[in-house]
């Protein structure tokens, strides 16, 4: 890939992610261009690949990160409860951490998307959407994954703004305010009682009948919180806050903000090409030092967590990064 190319994907990255403009970041992405074999590749250059890619590249491990730079959270003002940085914009944590990781000189990354991959006889071969092959004895899956938006009219404008998936990262920032909650049965039971300690202001949409047990509904009654069956078919906003919930028979109800359990798949299909197995919820499975079921293949970060925040993110990549690199040691010492 020329200089020229390599400006453009990664000017694309540097919008999507508003990351810092760094000179440290351009002379990293033209010296990787003739090296097409690494002793691990990354693909996911969000917060967990970043993490697992610091601790490999302090372990001069040779390490490229493949990353199409469109976050999950790109839509998100401010992420919290991650330690030292809370209320900082996403985007600003994720230039900061690229930066540093830059500066190990082992760690390469590349702007491109990572569209196939296979298991070879010496470890896996990753290909680009641009073309570009390359293989490395491990392999780290740092993808995240795909929230499936709801055929509702305002809701994907409003998505990591006001309408938010968890109380730990977006609760304090809605407290004491009218809040709703959009899910069913057992996943709005559980948000209705971690919501029920931050505001007095509660309503569950359900969007069609309540499935709650008699007892669950016994508690949300007992705490005040209305549960509301009719359908959800827009949501009025202004620039991504939530004004106005409007119900198909034309009714409207007000509020500040809104939960949604949301369903999702994997960001990518790679992981299933090379055999990587699935928990019952969706998440690549993994045990606790990161291993999914495939020999050398690592995940962290959303894909195979459900605590899914900036916080575990990290802490996930950072573990991945520590055992791949005592593997590598085990194989070569």
């Amino acid at each position: 890939m020329t200089r020229r190319n390599l400006l453009k994907h990664g000017g694309l990255a540097l919008t999507a992610w508003a990351l810092p403009r760094s000179t440290t970041a351009f002379t990293q992405l033209d010296e990787m261009t003739d090296q097409k074999h690494f002793e691990v590749i990354i693909i996911g250059g969000s917060y967990a690949g970043l993490s697992a890619a610091m601790a490999l590249g302090r372990s001069l491990r040779q390490v490229l990160i493949i990353d199409s730079g469109q976050p999950c959270n790109r839509q998100t003002p401010h992420s919290h409860n991650f330690i030292t940085q809370d209320g900082e914009k996403p985007g600003v944590i994720a230039g900061k951490a690229r930066e540093q990781v830059l500066k190990y000189s082992s760690v390469q990354l590349l702007n491109d998307l990572a569209v196939s991959g296979k298991k070879t006889a010496t470890g896996f071969a990753i290909t680009t959407q641009a073309g570009q092959a390359f293989t490395a004895k491990k392999l780290v899956f740092a993808t995240g994954i795909q929230d499936s938006m709801p055929a509702i009219k305002g809701f994907a404008e409003c998505w990591g703004i006001s309408v938010v998936h968890c109380p730990y990262c977006h609760g304090y920032e809605l407290r004491n305010r009218k809040t709703g909650i959009m899910a069913n049965g057992e996943r709005a039971f559980h948000l209705a009682s971690l919501v029920n300690n931050l505001t007095d202001n509660l309503t569950v949409l359900t969007s069609g009948k309540a499935a709650f047990e008699p007892g669950q509904i016994t508690k949300l009654k007992r705490h005040n919180i209305e549960i509301v069956e009719t359908e959800v078919s827009e949501i009025e906003h202004h620039n991504g806050q939530v004004k106005n919930i409007v119900f198909n028979t034309g009714a409207k109800m007000a509020f500040d903000g809104l939960y949604a359990a949301l369903p999702f798949t994997q960001h990518s299909h790679i992981p299933a090409l090379v055999g990587c197995e699935l928990t019952e919820h969706g998440y690549i499975k993994v045990d606790s030092f990161q291993k999914t079921t495939i020999e050398g293949v690592f995940a962290c970060g959303d894909n195979s967590s459900m605590m899914r925040s900036v916080a575990t993110a990290v802490y996930t990549g950072n573990v991945a990064g520590a055992m791949i690199n005592k593997e590598l040691t085990d194989e070569q010492f």
